[in-house]
């Protein structure tokens, strides 16, 4: 799971909302499931060079949110039920807006992305689309007439 995670401390997002943005959007992937067990909070710091208390809130706004849940013994892991509400997608979607301003692209480049990462094209960036066209895949698969 620590794999999985990434923090950039150059970021203008904090690296608790990073943590806790990166487990959602797993969880709302299916790559989390129910019962999956989370690292430890020591060795998730460890892991990604942080402080264990700013881990530990990530976590804890997690549970807030009911996407994961502490268990005696079985540690932190994805809760039942856990689903990406309307309110989680938001803040997600906050998240990234503040990534993509930091990183100084502009609103139609940060719309390229979402819509080549809402289309699975995940290595897409804003200078590999071309003409700036608005076509869908839905294009690409015209029928041929026979």
């Amino acid at each position: 799971m620590t794999a999985q995670l990434e923090v950039d401390l150059t970021s203008g997002v904090p690296a608790f909302e990073q943590i806790r943005a990166q487990v959602v959007a797993h969880v709302a992937a299916g790559r989390l499931v129910a019962g999956d067990r989370l690292p430890t909070i020591r060795a998730l710091a460890t892991d990604l060079g942080l402080a264990a208390g700013t881990v530990a809130r990530a976590f804890r706004e997690l549970e807030a949110e009911g996407v994961v849940e502490t268990r005696r013994r079985a540690g932190t892991v994805i809760a039942e039920g856990a689903s990406v509400p309307t309110d989680l997608a938001r803040r997600a979607a906050e998240t990234y807006v503040s990534a993509v301003r930091a990183a100084g692209l502009s609103d139609d480049e940060a719309l390229v992305l979402v819509h080549g990462a809402l289309l699975g094209r995940q290595s897409e960036t804003p200078t590999s689309t071309g003409s700036g066209s608005s076509s869908t895949p839905k294009d690409d698969r015209t029928p041929s007439r026979t």
